[in-house]
């Protein structure tokens, strides 16, 4: 078992957390049961799915949520495209967030080779 307070891929995921809620709460009244909420739902899958595969007993399980987390990145990444091109986010907060967003899919990226490597 680890500690996901450990891992530098969680901390950057828990920060793009708070990113994303701080920009959805401009998204207009009308969308706060689509977009504000399946973008804050998956980004917080991120961070669930690497907390929760560090409960895991086997590096095998570990990298399993860890690819799922890698997907909700990939759902972020979409849905903030989605919100600029809507023009609920501007250009800035968008090219900040989704560098973010990458940087944490490439330390997951890198993580889930790590333990296969391992495996």
């Amino acid at each position: 078992m680890r500690d996901f307070h450990e891992l530098r891929v969680f901390e950057k995921a828990h920060k793009s957390v708070l990113a994303v809620y701080r920009i959805s709460r401009g998204f207009p009244q009308s969308e706060i049961y689509t977009l504000t909420s399946q973008i804050r739902r998956a980004a917080i899958n991120v961070t669930s799915n690497i907390a929760e595969g560090c409960g895991r007993n086997t590096k095998t399980e570990f990298a399993r949520f860890l690819q799922i987390a890698l997907g909700s990145a990939c759902e972020v990444q979409y849905q903030l495209l989605l919100s600029r091109d809507l023009g609920y986010t501007n250009g800035l907060e968008f090219q900040q967030l989704d560098g973010e967003i990458s940087e944490v899919k490439r330390m997951l990226t890198g993580l889930i080779q790590k333990l296969k490597d391992h495996d």
